[in-house]
């Protein structure tokens, strides 16, 4: 017997035969069949859809023997990498400080970052005007005539609080208008 081709593939129609050609294969028909395992789309004749199952079959294991090379080239990448001193560690950093840079030199950025620094000029230039009027006007309020008033008061109230010797030194007089150093009116 001559075997000039042998299928061997798992997911051939004929797999099921063996050595010499027959092994595997009843005479006649099996009690309970009810035709193909797959039954043919209509248009198809037996002849196309064999033609189309030995296409498939070579493009499956032409996908294996790719995922194979892949697989190997990966395996292969990857022992470089090992000898050239690159962890995936060291990759992701490389990634990242390029796209800092990138992100550093694009347009968009340089824009923004000019925006910022101008907001932050005018907010720092506001912020010095506020402050100055505030100095400003607590300094006329403390010097207005209502102010030395509110203060000769509160000086009175504490001189008949605490009483003359309050704190164990000698207490202003109530007619002294300008406080210690010590008990500031604030």
């Amino acid at each position: 017997m001559e075997h000039d081709s042998q299928d061997i593939n798992l997911n051939s129609p004929n797999k099921a035969l063996g050595v010499d050609g027959a092994a595997g294969v009843p005479d006649g028909p099996v009690e309970g069949a009810m035709g193909p395992a797959n039954p043919l789309p209509p248009g198809i004749t037996e002849e196309e859809a064999e033609e189309l199952r030995l296409e498939l079959s070579k493009v499956e294991d032409e996908i294996n023997t790719l995922r194979q090379v892949l697989s190997a080239k990966e395996r292969h990448a990857t022992e470089l990498k090992r000898k050239l001193g690159l962890s995936p560690l060291n990759e992701f950093k490389q990634n990242i400080s390029k796209s800092w840079q990138d992100v550093q030199t694009s347009n968009a950025y340089k824009k923004t970052q000019e925006t910022l620094s101008q907001a932050g000029q005018k907010t720092t230039a506001a912020l010095s005007t506020v402050g100055t009027a505030i100095r400003r006007g607590l300094g006329d309020m403390r010097n207005s005539t209502t102010f030395k008033s509110f203060e000769d008061k509160m000086g009175n109230l504490k001189y008949k609080v605490v009483g003359a010797k309050g704190n164990g030194e000698a207490m202003n007089s109530p007619t002294d208008t300008t406080p210690t150093q010590e008990n500031p009116p604030f």
